[in-house]
């Protein structure tokens, strides 16, 4: 009885890892997402299908979100026209995906200065409990959405997809 209660605690346990590591990740059927445009002013993400808005996503960005991001630690969100670029699945802040910050623009503007453009700009999901949020606009020059947001972004939106970012 002990042996058959331990499998059956083991086997449960071991569905219930696996259940929630597939509900990480959503599947979407509908229209092509072929833009997305963020409002920095606004907070505001928009994710169209050629002129029709899908979705619309209140945000929190970087910890000094006003003016476009230009150098390393500024705590700026870039301001421009970007692609997403890559798919973390494994990011700290659930799901992420990367902006194609900086762009050669970006990176001859800061090198003109002496300094670092930065990067690792990402779209990503909330906090993790390790991490210090202390209000809105909290990352480092991030987008960050709920992670229940970023389940769906991540599913709409593919590699190449145009972002234009608005101040």
């Amino acid at each position: 009885m002990v042996r058959i209660t331990r499998r059956l605690t083991l086997f449960g346990g071991l569905a219930a890892v696996l259940a929630g590591c597939a509900s990480k990740f959503q599947t979407y059927t509908g229209p092509e997402v072929t833009r997305l445009e963020l409002y920095k002013g606004l907070r505001l993400l928009r994710v169209y299908n050629q002129e029709a808005v899908l979705r619309d996503y209140v945000v929190d960005l970087g910890f000094a979100p006003v003016g476009p991001k230009q150098f390393e630690g500024d705590g700026k969100t870039p301001e421009g026209s970007y692609t997403i670029d890559r798919r973390n699945p494994d990011s700290l802040f659930h799901l992420s995906l990367g902006i194609s910050y900086p762009n050669a623009e970006d990176i001859a503007f800061a090198e003109a200065q002496g300094k670092k453009p930065g990067g690792d700009i990402f779209i990503h999901g909330g906090p993790r409990l390790f991490v210090d949020k202390r209000g809105p606009d909290w990352t480092a020059g991030c987008i960050s959405v709920s992670d229940k947001e970023i389940r769906e972004i991540y599913a709409m939106v593919r590699n190449g997809t145009p972002i234009e970012i608005f101040a």
